[in-house]
């Protein structure tokens, strides 16, 4: 079975970086219609790193998973038979309602924001002709067993990158606060805010802390149970992260995956190709808000209270500090430029620039607020960036060449490790050569040198035995021309194969669907409604209707993190005395809202109060 590590695609350069790094696919926002609007692409550029991509055997997905309304659906199955046509290798998607247009055979997965969180509504997907769904973020390992075991769709999961607080496709927050729908591609983030906790009087018991934002997911020491639990695409979040993310993220879950499958009969890499690192990867020296691993294994603390931001890679702690200069503890080098940051005493992030390093004493650009024992972390490493700016890494895939003389001139074959081979020959003259095994050296010196063609030679051969003399331009001509006809072989050969529609009857798990089921759309309303469902509600975005609606639906507990849950499933001391019958409320600037426990399904929703 393929293992696939999928990593984003900013745009077209950040996608050749990601599969120069090692990815095995790749996620591209198309011109329109992504959840990411501030990352679209042309056409142009898509084909262009589609042709990339497909030269290493690396796919290319294609996001246009927004919802759509109805005067943009002739536009978008428009420019999904362009992406079609220029093959793209599936398309990821949200609205159901494309599913009764006239769709190109194109493949297609479920984007996380279709709220793949159940059994029955992944069967449902694959009953409709999807052929992967990405799970929700919230997925244990438990729970991907139990989808494992009842389809055979790709199942597709997160290993890294920010979290939504809310399950995907089920957050209408920034819709609410200021018309900018999450599920259109518009999220304003307001789960990276600041919020006051009240209690139902309005006594505060928490004050301006960041009480939605979580840490970054880091799945990085499960990735031996997420194969076992059978995930097959390793995804890497991310389309908005710099290139140093993309080429540092991507690089170090390709050596954690390649450690895996050294010597895994069972399991082999999805793309072609081998990937050489000029740098040691490290995921705590590019942005990240510290690590959780989430849900994968149990509940556990997963907010940053203090900060929304970066806070980096752990350092140490002050053990000194002069009139204009202070010492940290551990052994990790520190440079002139270097960002660290620390909390001060009211719990907020605070940072400064390093202006001078002599060992581990640091003169900052001003001094801070801070004594001896605070911990400080680097969130910008000047040497690990100035690193990942210049070529970081180089991807070959392994060939063989066969020298051999024909009756017009010679001929060279190159096979690759894919079993794809090109002969290509040239016209030249038999002349006799003076010395055989110096000319036969030469000839496969030669031959050898593949530069910076996608190529790396395992082994060559003569077959002529060198008893020809020929011209050294003549092989490089004959080798350019055998490399070029390689790469066209290549990029044709890995174009994927088309998967008709098919008029599938399942009926729908249920026979009703609120304003969660994000239908904005006639035709997305006769999808479900050929399916056997009686009921339908019309989205939020549409009918902007408010009241008595989640605002957010998540996995995530404020009680929990706070040392308070409900069921006294949290060990250690409370952070607060709240009791269970306390109503609490979250308020941003002059908006308040109700939080909801609901303990027999452990979610926490966050309604309009």
């Amino acid at each position: 079975m393929k293992l696939e590590l999928l990593a984003p695609a900013k745009n077209l350069d950040f996608g050749r970086e990601a599969v120069n790094h090692g990815a095995d696919a790749l996620y591209i926002g198309a011109p329109a219609y992504g959840a990411r609007s501030a990352a679209t692409n042309s056409i142009e550029d898509i084909e262009a790193l589609v042709r990339y991509a497909h030269l290493y055997g690396s796919k290319v997905f294609v996001t246009v998973n927004t919802l759509l309304y109805d005067p943009e659906i002739e536009e978008a199955v428009k420019m999904i038979h362009r992406l079609y046509e220029i093959g793209v290798d599936a398309l990821l998607i949200q609205d159901l309602g494309l599913l009764a247009c006239d769709l190109p055979p194109i493949e297609l997965h479920a984007s996380t924001q279709c709220h793949n969180a159940s059994v029955e509504r992944i069967k449902f997907m694959e009953s409709i002709g999807f052929r992967r769904v990405v799970l929700a973020r919230e997925t244990s390992l438990e729970q991907m067993r139990e989808i494992r075991s009842q389809t055979t769709l790709d199942l597709e999961a997160f290993v890294h990158g920010a979290l939504c607080v809310s399950y995907s496709g089920q957050c209408y927050m920034s819709q609410y606060l200021n018309g900018r729908s999450g599920n259109r591609g518009a999220c304003s983030q307001p789960c990276r805010s600041r919020y006051d906790l009240l209690d139902d009087h309005g006594k505060v018991l928490i004050k301006d802390k960041h009480l939605l934002s979580l840490r970054d997911f880091n799945a990085s020491q499960h990735l031996g149970s997420m194969i076992a639990a059978g995930i097959t695409s390793f995804k890497i979040e991310g389309r908005l992260k710099d290139l140093g993310y993309v080429k540092n993220i991507t690089a170090y879950y390709r050596v954690l995956l390649d450690n895996l499958l050294d010597g895994d009969e069972r399991h082999r890499r999805a793309s072609s190709g081998r990937s050489t690192f000029f740098f040691t990867p490290d995921p705590e020296r590019t942005f990240n808000r510290g690590y959780t691993d989430y849900f994968l294994r149990e509940r556990h603390p997963m907010a940053s209270f203090a900060t929304q931001k970066s806070i980096g890679k752990r350092l140490g702690k002050v053990t000194s500090i002069g009139r204009n200069n202070l010492t940290i503890s551990g052994d990790e080098p520190l440079t002139n430029g270097d960002g660290l940051c620390y909390l001060d005493g009211d719990g907020r992030l605070q940072g400064f620039l390093v202006n001078g390093v002599q060992g581990r004493t640091v003169t900052p650009n001003r001094m801070p607020d801070l004594s001896v024992g605070t911990v400080i972390w680097r969130n910008n490493d000047q040497r690990f960036e100035k690193q990942l700016l210049g070529d970081t890494a180089q991807r070959k895939v392994a060939v063989t060449l066969t020298f051999s003389a024909t009756e017009q001139g010679y001929c060279l074959t190159i096979k690759d490790e894919d079993g794809i081979s090109v002969t290509q020959p040239i016209e030249a003259a038999h002349i006799e050569a003076n010395n055989p095994k110096g000319n036969s050296d030469t000839i496969v010196k030669q031959l050898g040198k593949l530069g910076n063609t996608p190529f790396v030679a395992e082994a060559i051969s003569d077959t002529t035995g060198g008893l020809y003399f020929i011209a050294a331009a003549v092989i490089n001509e004959l080798r350019r021309r055998a490399v070029d006809m390689l790469i066209e072989h290549r990029i044709s050969h890995f174009h994927p194969a088309d998967l008709p529609r098919i008029d599938h009857q399942s009926p729908y798990p249920t026979p009703t669907l609120d304003y969660r089921a994000n239908i904005v759309n006639d035709k997305a309303e006769a999808f479900y409604r050929h399916h056997g469902v009686t009921e339908v509600e019309r989205g939020i975005e549409q009918r902007g209707d408010y009241d008595g609606k989640a605002l957010m639906t998540t996995k995530y507990c404020l009680r929990y993190e706070l040392g308070c849950c409900l069921q006294g499933k949290n060990r250690g001391r409370a952070l607060l005395p709240l009791e269970a019958s306390d109503t609490l409320v979250l308020r941003n600037n002059d908006r308040l809202f109700r939080l909801e426990f609901d303990c027999r399904e452990c979610l926490m929703r966050i309604n309009k109060r």
